[in-house]
């Protein structure tokens, strides 16, 4: 029988848990004759549209020997369809100002964009064409592009990452042979190599069927216009027999499995429970979510409360219930501590359940995960693409497009005796899959009596392309009759007008600085405090500093217990971060509307009154350090801490690690992060912003207890010597052995955010490498293979920015994909044209349309206008830059902050394979460093 104890969470005003009022999100849907299933959601607040089209096919409904086909025939839906061209769906959506993206899971594929409302008919006929165009243009050489790129998708996603095993582990065990579940999505190398056409053919007939589909759309529309080029688009497809839709198939276990792997890229060890539970939208799912808060979030879990508090096994834990279509899984991972055996975690973990059987969960912990549920719930649908998503999932999976708030209904219901029932009837004496992923050679930390895992592991050394030299020429096809010329690419309608939020602007008499955005779309506030400086105010002998004290913000008031202080916010269904940057330290958060001024009575306490709690100090420099040994291992880390350490050199704050390093961590003190809040933490360094359901009177109002309390000048931020191009390329390596991936990055300084050059900037940069549609995108992935994507950006930063380029490439081509990038780099000035330019004017005006449509993406204008003081307008101004702009002006940017011959180029990788080639790359004698990009003599 569960205890049932109450606790004093203090006088948040919060009422008893009653019914929920769940908010309606008016569609209307209705079948095409041929069985596509359309959902239509009109919202005028915004001139954007989202569509997003859910075919009802993922990995689960493959072939054993022929997996990973549903997300490679995602992968084939973006190259070309017979009026579209190869690219072209990069490219168009790019410069039409728009986002999109595709996704496959184990039971669909879903695509989706966002556009200005404007382009809706040019998607819906790129989206028609791909639909029922696509197959006749699908030759042997497209076929072998797409292999290599998804290959490197596995090898960046999985390979090359610590862990990255671990799902192929547990789900071979956790299903039995056959099962849908049992393999990835992604599938095998050896599976993906061998997809043939006539396979891709099949795949089509079978499951891209338009009875097979869903088609959301939301936004700014008329009904009766869109309802018209539904049918032109999409009426005169046949539908075709699919497959009997899949049947729930729950797993039993009949005994308890355990397996280990040794992970190259681990370092410190990780345990991994899992359970069989039940698929989504059974009765149970609702109360093993809850289940899953109750046992690990937060300071009162049983879970933490052994596992992080007791026995000082790892910094954190999680516990995530996940519901499938045809069966669901819960599991429960823990990363402990360098040299931890895993026997004393699974120990625990069966400790703290048994202790959730003795004493249960209080009234209050249930309550303050409905209620954060419920805020979670409103952030569920706080956009166009995000209700899209809820739509068209609950039409396909719940016969319902608005099943989310059923969901939501139902979740809210969930007693304390659901709870216990699914704790007994799966978790306690269940059967489970637990897995060991330790560090190379130390197998001494495995759970006892564990069986070696089955993993398949690429060799690096017989790493090659099989498609090096295909035919990368589209060949001709047929094309299929239609009722309407496809060929004819739509026109855009009527430009949409962007209209900028008026921003409130104050400042109190104690120098804090306001901006606030008033919008009443959802009963949300998103909300921060923003102080100037950061890692800029730690020392070089003492970095990691500033890191800790927005770590240590959250542990307590000097009235209440971390664990107090947890439960306040957690019961308000408020969510709060502290977190410490290059420039600045934040404290952000978001709440329900009628919470907030709680909430805020809640921030001046962790404002005015922090803790300095001494036991969460050391938990904190110990978890700390658990993060950056395991970065230490991580490809992209070691990369990123490289490059800045070269750019910056020895003498810059910027050129360390913002965690700090074993040693600096290790030698910090409490009294160090006093000074820091003391000095630095002041009303004069900081700007409160809002944005949401909140008028500024009662925003000024909230912040006068603030104001009359909390006192403190400006105190300048450090000056330090800004580095400068080097006077000729220097490439560095860092050694990470076995490797599947090398990381490449390469950049120089450029220039502040706020200089007149750096609109300009971005401008040239767009067809560069700005996302899917640039140059160094074009040829190292649509066209070569080499990665899963290439990018290009200029990092905005108040004291000096810098011009960065990366990709992920596979190993046996770091050579050529360092010679391509400054091949690239080297010739983009000159061959960027006056058609260029025109195309990126366009398409960077159109992006604002959709760009601040989300209430967080309001706050970070609020941001970019305190943090880089930059005007109200700026998003205007840099509107007048791009259509003002001339040719010679733009390559006269280009030619000033993109210099080839004087970057600095990093890579991550395996040496033993690939550093004694660099040499050829043409960026002199590879020098070879350490994680932190010291020189390595």
């Amino acid at each position: 029988m569960s205890k049932d104890f109450q606790t004093n969470t203090g006088n948040t005003g919060i009422l008893p848990v009653t019914e929920i009022v769940v908010p309606r999100v008016d569609y209307e849907q209705f079948l095409l004759p041929n069985g596509l299933n359309i959902v239509l959601h009109a919202d005028h607040s915004n001139p954007i549209v989202a569509i997003a089209i859910l075919f009802h096919v993922g990995s689960s409904r493959e072939k054993p020997g022929k997996t990973g086909f549903a997300h490679f025939f995602e992968h084939m839906l973006f190259q070309r369809s017979e009026n579209i061209p190869r690219g072209e769906f990069f490219t168009k959506i790019n410069d039409l100002g728009g986002v999109f993206n595709g996704g496959t899971w184990q039971d669909g594929t879903v695509y989706y964009e966002v556009v200005p409302s404007d382009a809706l008919e040019k998607i819906l006929w790129m989206e028609s064409d791909r639909m029922g165009y696509l197959i006749n243009t699908v030759t042997q050489s497209a076929l072998e592009r797409e292999k290599d790129i998804v290959i490197n998708e596995k090898r960046q996603r999985v390979d090359n990452q610590p862990y990255g095993h671990t799902s192929f582990v547990i789900d071979q065990a956790l299903y039995p042979s056959g099962h849908p579940y049992s393999w990835q999505v992604i599938g095998t190398m050896e599976d993906v190599r061998s997809a043939s056409i006539d396979d891709v053919r099949e795949f089509y007939e079978k499951y891209y069927a338009v009875n097979n589909a869903t088609i959301v759309i939301a936004g700014d529309f008329e009904s009766t216009e869109v309802k018209k080029l539904i049918d032109k688009y999409f009426g005169e497809f046949k539908s075709r027999p699919v497959p009997e839709l899949p049947r729930p198939e729950p797993v039993l276990l009949s005994q308890t499995r355990r397996l280990f792997h040794e992970d190259n890229f681990a370092l410190v060890p990780e345990l991994n429970i899992v359970f069989p539970t039940v698929p989504m939208y059974h009765k149970d799912s609702y109360a093993l979510q809850i289940l899953s808060d109750l046992l690990a979030d937060g300071k009162r879990a049983p879970l933490y409360k052994e596992i992080v508090e007791k026995h000082k096994l790892a910094p954190e834990l999680s516990v995530n219930n996940q519901p499938m279509e045809l069966s669901g899984k819960f599991v429960i991972t823990v990363r402990a501590f360098e040299g931890v055996n895993l026997n004393k975690v699974h120990e625990a973990v069966f400790n703290a359940f048994r202790q959730f059987e003795i004493n249960g969960f209080s009234d209050s912990d249930l309550q303050r995960i409905k209620n954060l549920n419920e805020t979670t719930f409103y952030h569920g649908i706080s956009s166009l693409l995000d209700k899209s998503f809820q739509l068209v999932q609950g039409s396909v999976f719940g016969n319902d497009p608005a099943r989310f708030a059923e969901d939501m209904r139902l979740l809210h219901a969930v007693s304390r005796d659901d709870i216990m029932d699914v704790f007994n009837k799966y978790i306690k004496s269940a059967n489970y899959i637990v897995s060991s992923f330790v560090p190379r050679g130390q197998t001494d930390l495995i759970l006892k009596d564990s069986e070696m895992a089955y993993v398949i592991e690429e060799n690096i050394d017989e790493s090659t392309s099989e498609n090096v030299d295909i035919n990368t020429e589209d060949e001709p096809f047929e094309y299929t009759p239609s009722l309407i010329n496809r060929r004819i690419e739509p026109e855009l309608g009527k430009e949409p007008l962007l209209t900028l939020p008026e921003i409130f602007n104050t400042q109190l008499n104690n120098g804090l600085k306001v901006l606030g955005i008033t919008n009443t779309s959802l009963p949300l506030v998103f909300f921060s405090l923003r102080f100037k400086g950061g890692h800029l105010f730690d020392t070089l002998k003492s970095p990691g500093v500033s890191r800790l004290v927005a770590e240590m913000m959250l542990e307590g008031t000097q009235t209440r217990t971390p664990e107090e202080l947890e439960e306040a916010i957690g019961q308000l269904g408020a969510n709060i971060q502290v977190n410490a940057s290059h420039e600045y330290l934040s404290l952000a958060g978001s709440c329900l509307a009628r919470n907030y001024i709680k909430v805020i009575e809640l921030v001046q306490e962790i404002i005015l009154q922090p803790r300095w709690d001494e036991m969460e100090f050391e938990r904190i420099k110990q978890a700390t350090i658990n993060t950056i040994l395991q970065r230490k291992a991580n490809p992209n880390s070691v990369a990123i801490n490289v490059f800045f350490r070269r750019i910056y050199g020895d003498d810059h704050i910027l050129g360390r690690p913002i965690t700090g390093t074993e040693t600096s961590v290790s030698e910090i003190h409490l009294d160090d992060l006093k000074n820091y809040y003391s000095q630095y933490l002041t009303p004069g360094m900081a700007t409160f912003h809002f944005a949401g359901d909140l008028e500024p009177e009662k925003a000024l109002k909230s912040l006068g207890f603030l104001e009359e309390h909390w006192q403190g000048g400006e105190t300048p931020v450090p000056e330090f010597k800004l580095p400068q191009p080097a006077k000729k390329p220097k490439l560095c390596f860092v050694d990470v052995s076995d490797a599947k991936q090398s990381i490449i990055l390469v950049g120089s300084p450029a220039m502040q955010r706020n200089h007149p050059d750096y609109a300009g900037a971005n401008i040239v940069n767009y067809k560069l490498g700005e996302g899917s549609g640039g140059k160094l995108f074009t040829v190292l992935r649509l066209e070569k293979g080499y990665t899963y994507g290439a990018y290009s950006y200029f990092m905005p930063r108040n004291t000096q920015g810098l011009f960065m380029g990366n990709a992920n490439v596979q190993s046996a081509f770091t050579l050529e994909s360092l010679k391509l990038f400054k091949q690239i780099l080297s010739a983009y000035g000159d061959e960027y044209s006056q058609a260029d330019l025109e195309i990126t004017r366009t398409a960077l005006i159109r992006a604002n349309a959709g760009k601040f449509e989300h209430l967080q993406s309001k706050l970070e204008m609020l941001h970019e206008i305190s943090t880089f003081n930059l005007p109200f307008d700026y998003i205007k101004q840099e509107e007048a830059t791009a259509e003002q702009i001339t040719l010679e002006e733009a390559k006269t940017i280009f030619s000033k902050y993109i210099r080839p011959d004087q970057m600095i180029y990093v890579v991550s990788g395996d040496a033993r394979t690939q550093l004694a080639t660099l040499h050829e790359a043409g960026l002199g004698e590879p020098v070879l460093v350490d994680v932190y990009g010291n020189l390595i003599h």
